[in-house]
């Protein structure tokens, strides 16, 4: 009998179902792991011992059912972590990661393991292998080598610490992220202040001081509280002041909150993650760490992402140009601002909107209403993939937290997923998708079906109103639906390449990126719509003037997105963080060379660049860009169907088809094969310049 099933009064020991949220505290952290990780050894013993036959049953079966556990449970303290977090958690949290990240480490480098790997990728038995097991022996085998594996033994505990003080450096870059957004609060006691805010932002403002026991307004840095103000307020000095705010969060120009505190400043805490990261390149043989970062994904070298940005940076440029000229034309001589100051930018381009398309995001949002949303989006769904969406139960972290599950016409089960929508204090910001369990068969034959979590950070209800969208949060609640779909409809059984996992990380964007498209279709947003205060669906003439706008300063927004992926690339490439730069000089100049608009001189953004820092994308930023090929190709396929038929982009054989040959198959195989399984053939960038309104007009026709 295992230690699990000993102690199983343990709600994070408990496999039976869904996790236990109710019941969890921050004490039952350490006992539970205390278990996993010595069943997960004693597994891991057994399964690299000489006496053990090199087979598929023996080594890597009996692996991945003894570790699913441990990944599980740690998964669901980090999703804790993220969305409800506590002094008590984050503590334990901390004292945990090591462990966790040592066992991980140690398999990476258990050079025995690895030859059983090894083994029975060369036994004669491989053959009779499935393709998913074939696909998860080599992914196995080049993950043994990046985790040092062929390393000399007097060099593994270096490559290990590497490992650990990594993963301690992104915990603590992602808590002084969310600290520094968290304590800062600009509380407005002047009405005058707050002249052109939309009225639900003064009332979420009002709500918030008042939650703090203060007259007034409140206004933070999370960005349903932010953004508003940059970009309706018209009094210039909130802007600066909430903009000086924003950019210095996690630096050394912060704001010191009134308590001295200091402490964090994460200019030190990702130059040394910048140097660990090329020791590790180098332990490893390589020349850098973008180099170890894409020998999993679809590029073949930083040479190749450094073109394909320069090439789609020169494309931009013009676009880029064009727009930045009319925003500062019209910031001079309609908003009497002779130089636009970077608190004016998000201000001067609604009024410019407006101005051009007579209506505002504001106006917009008021049609985007929660549960007619969530009905829209779900229709989509159910039309393309022939399932079906119902309301369902579970123990939840927050009273705003919704569960959902997804079934086959039949009723029966494809997967479940929770969905969290709104800001609040001790949640990361950002949005995400992450699994609570994969999709797989277990030790005891039956189908674990897959449960994933749907992470935004949008408005909440205020003034006894629901909770409306913006159009962007909109797609943004399609995008990290698309990823979860990636994860929920797959019908692939093996751990190691079901839904995303296995994915290549530069193509694990496709199927979210994919769903936004659906947000600028008229048969789509018809069903999706409903005045919050009249229950009138939009106005055909302003989903018109929508669309019209759609690429309104798409070319500033591509320069943006190749400074950022430029930044990522170069800093993981060439750049020497113990030198006499830092990051945040290195990010001007990228900034002075690929943008038109000018860096502030005090912006330290790098500082809260989390997804590099703290979330995965270190080298792999570019993945945006470099998957929006794909996915806007692949949204063709439903535009050129519509166009066929001359009906909706709503075409179920195309859906069926993208289900089958994307969702379903998960990382089974290579992305470029699944994509042409989908196509027909290799992906091309028209879309992508036609979707952003970057086609020259020699080639409209085409």
């Amino acid at each position: 009998m295992s230690q699990t099933s000993q102690a199983s009064g343990n709600p994070l020991l408990d496999f039976t179902d869904l996790p236990r949220f109710g019941e969890i505290r921050p004490e039952h952290v350490t006992p539970a792991l205390d278990v996993l990780i010595a069943d997960a050894e004693a597994a891991v013993e057994r399964a690299s011992a000489d006496i053990t036959p090199a087979s598929w049953a023996d080594v890597v079966e009996s692996l991945e059912h003894a570790t699913e556990p441990l990944s599980r449970a740690w998964g669901v303290v980090g999703h804790l972590n993220a969305v409800a977090d506590t002094p008590e958690l984050r503590a334990v949290y901390g004292e945990n990661l090591p462990r966790v990240t040592e066992f991980w480490s140690s398999v990476g480098q258990n050079l025995k393991l690895y030859e059983k790997y090894k083994t029975i990728a060369a036994s004669p038995a491989f053959g009779d292998l499935t393709v998913e097991r074939k696909k998860i022996l080599s992914n196995s085998l080049r993950d043994f080598r990046l985790s040092g594996a062929e390393l000399p033994e007097d060099q593994k505990p270096r490559f290990a610490e590497l490992q650990e003080r990594q993963a301690a450096l992104s915990k603590a870059f992602s808590d002084h992220v969310l600290d520094a957004t968290n304590t800062y609060a600009y509380i407005a006691t002047d009405k005058a202040q707050l002249a052109g805010l939309p009225e639900d932002a003064v009332e979420a403002a009002r709500e918030a001081a008042e939650r703090d026991g203060k007259s007034g307004w409140k206004f933070s840095l999370h960005f349903p509280s932010y953004f508003p103000v940059m970009q309706y307020a018209e009094d210039r000095a909130l802007r600066e002041a909430m903009y000086r705010a924003y950019v210095t969060r996690a630096s050394e120009l912060g704001p010191q909150y009134g308590n001295g505190k200091t402490d964090w400043d994460n200019t030190s805490v990702l130059a040394e993650q910048l140097q660990l990261r090329a020791e590790e390149a180098h332990m490893l043989g390589y020349n850098n760490f973008a180099e170890v970062s894409l020998a999993p994904k679809m590029a073949e070298s930083p040479a190749q992402v450094i073109a394909f940005l320069d090439d789609l940076a020169v494309r931009a440029r013009p676009h880029a140009e064009k727009d930045w000229n009319e925003l500062r034309q019209f910031a001079a001589t309609e908003l009497r601002l002779a130089e636009l100051q970077p608190w004016d930018i998000a201000f001067a381009a609604e009024r410019l909107r407006q101005q051009r398309y007579a209506f505002s995001e504001n106006e917009v949002k008021q049609y985007f209403p929660e549960d007619t949303v969530l009905k829209g989006l779900f229709k989509v769904i159910e039309t393309l993939f022939g399932v079906r969406i119902r309301k369902d139960e579970a123990a939840l972290w927050h009273p705003d937290v919704r569960f959902f599950r997804v079934e086959n016409q039949d009723g029966t089960l494809v997967a479940q997923f929770y969905l969290d929508l709104y800001a609040r204090e001790g949640k990361r910001g950002g949005a995400w998708m992450d699994d609570a369990r994969a999709r797989h068969r277990t030790a005891r034959g039956t189908m674990q079906t897959p449960v994933a979590y749907l992470t935004c950070n949008f408005s909440a209800p205020v003034g006894g109103k629901p909770a409306c969208f913006t159009h962007d949060e909109v797609i943004t609640l399609f995008h990290e639906t698309g990823h979860g779909l990636h994860h929920m409809l797959t019908q692939v059984e093996e751990l190691g390449v079901s839904g995303i996992s296995g994915v290549e990380w530069d193509a694990v964007e496709l199927p979210s990126q994919f769903m936004e498209n659906f947000c600028w279709e008229w048969d789509v947003l018809s069903d999706m719509t409903s005045h919050v205060d009249t229950a009138k669906p939009l106005p055909r003439d302003l989903f018109d003037k929508m669309l019209a706008a759609k690429n309104f300063q798409s070319g500033l927004g591509t320069l943006r997105q190749i400074v950022f992926s430029m930044f990522d690339m170069k800093l993981h490439t060439d750049f020497d963080a113990s030198g006499n730069l830092n990051a945040n000089d290195l990010a001007r100049a990228i900034n002075e060379r690929y943008h038109v608009i000018p860096q502030a001189a005090f912006s330290r953004w790098p500082n809260t660049f989390s997804h590099i820092f703290a979330g995965g994308y270190a080298a792999g930023y570019y993945s945006y860009k470099w998957a929006e090929v794909l996915s806007a190709d692949a949204y063709a396929a439903f535009e050129e169907a519509a166009k066929a038929s001359n009906g909706s982009v709503l075409d179920v054989p195309t859906g069926i088809r993208y289900r089958r040959e994307i969702l379903e198959v998960g990382g089974s195989r290579p992305a470029m094969e699944s994509f042409k399984a989908f196509r027909g053939r290799e992906p091309n960038i028209d879309a992508l310049l036609r979707h952003n309104g970057m086609v020259p007009s020699g080639d409209a026709a085409h």
